[in-house]
């Protein structure tokens, strides 16, 4: 990624939430899973090979091509917007509701 700034926040404020996890339960292992949860929430919408999953999510199991790695690069340089894919979004919004609810219940039981 070329600009760090997004994951250095990111990460920062994990650090925010830690504390405040820290203090609240006063509890290592709540603060530990919620660390992992939240590097794995991070590194998932982060750090995602972007040429990959720009792609129609028909195209997810196959390779990335030639020809669409090029055109990937000349959108890109068109726009440099974050497109939305229904399927990602239904994707990311599952797994990522579940994993902060079991974090909920975990914190605060």
């Amino acid at each position: 990624m070329a600009n760090d700034s997004t994951i250095r926040s990111s990460v920062l404020w994990l650090a925010v939430i830690l504390v405040a996890v820290g203090i609240w339960t006063r509890s290592w292992k709540k603060t530990m899973v919620t660390y992992a949860l939240g590097m794995f929430g991070i590194g998932g919408v982060l750090l995602p090979d972007r040429d990959f999953f720009d792609r129609d999510f028909s195209r997810w199991p196959f390779p990335v091509t030639v020809e669409e790695k090029a055109a990937l690069l000349a959108q890109r340089s068109a726009s440099r917007r974050f497109r939305i894919y229904p399927m990602r979004v239904i994707a990311y919004t599952t797994i990522y509701s579940f994993a902060l609810y079991k974090w909920w219940m975990f914190v605060t039981n």
